[in-house]
Parts: C-alpha cells; sequence; structure tokens
C-alpha cells in the first residue's frame, strides 16, 4: 500500500502541475506573421503565408483594397485538360467515321481492363495453421495479463 502511495504522489503533482504549464505557454496564432507584403508599381503584393495567394493592394480614397490575383498556373492546368479531352474526341470521331488520323498521330489506347483482386480463402492445412496461430496469440495474451494482476498482487 505504501508503494502505492509513492507512485500516486508524483502523479498527482504532475496533473496539478500541468494546467500551470499550459497556461504559461499560449499557442496563439499571430495573424503579423501570415502575411508579407512586397512593394509594387502602384501598392503592395500580399502573400498570405497560409494558403500562398496573392492579392495586389492598392489605397483608395476610403482605404486600402486588395484583390486576389489569379493563378495562371491553375489557368494552364485546365485548357490543357480541356484541349486533351477535346484531341480524344476528335480522334473518337474520325476512327468512328473510318477516317485516318493525320501522320504521326496514334489512336489512343484502350484502357487496361483492371481486374479486381480475388481473395482466397484458406483451406485445410492453411486454415489449421490460422487457427493455431491465433490460439497461441490469445493465449499469450492471456498470460500477461494473469501476470500483471499475481505482480498488482504480490506489490500491495
Amino acid at each position: 500500500m505504501i508503494h502505492m502511495a509513492r507512485l500516486a504522489f508524483p502523479a498527482l503533482l504532475l496533473v496539478l502541475a500541468a494546467p500551470a504549464t499550459w497556461a504559461q505557454a499560449p499557442q496563439v496564432d499571430s495573424d503579423d506573421s501570415r502575411f508579407s507584403f512586397h512593394r509594387a508599381d502602384d501598392g503592395y503584393l500580399r502573400l498570405d503565408g497560409r494558403t500562398g495567394q496573392v492579392s495586389a493592394c492598392i489605397r483608395r480614397p476610403v482605404g486600402w483594397i486588395c484583390q486576389t490575383v489569379p493563378d495562371e498556373r491553375a489557368v494552364l492546368e485546365s485548357e490543357i485538360t480541356r484541349l486533351q479531352t477535346e484531341n480524344a474526341a476528335i480522334k473518337r470521331d474520325l476512327l468512328s467515321n473510318h477516317l485516318p488520323l493525320p501522320n504521326g498521330i496514334r489512336p489512343e489506347p484502350p484502357p487496361a481492363r483492371v481486374e479486381a483482386p480475388r481473395v482466397q480463402r484458406p483451406v485445410g492445412q492453411e486454415l489449421r495453421r490460422v487457427v493455431t496461430f491465433m490460439e497461441t496469440i490469445w493465449r499469450r495474451l492471456v498470460e500477461m495479463i494473469v501476470s500483471m494482476q499475481r505482480d498488482l498482487l504480490r506489490q500491495s
């Protein structure tokens, strides 16, 4: 019983001291470090450190106004995707009308058939090995629990 009290006292101290430690070091996300500004012709470019979004900020008689700068990469990628889709459709139309494709252009390869993986159930000897393995794990787990209970009873 005395041994348990020796263990409980430090644990109690840790539990009581933890809120004081957390209160000393508040985790406040400062908005001051979120944005960085860079001088531009008519105003500033503002970079949002969280999202990576760039805005152009200019001074107006009423105050400052910031407008998001369009992301050219996203525009280019969407245009490439649109052209690829359109190109594939034109190839399909030409081939469906039995017309040849222009020189150097190959038809789209047919999509590969993906077969679902087949799960094979263990049978015979394999099944016995799996069951034996699971029984061994279960016995070891029960033995560990019993051993821990004995140790706890001896200590108290």
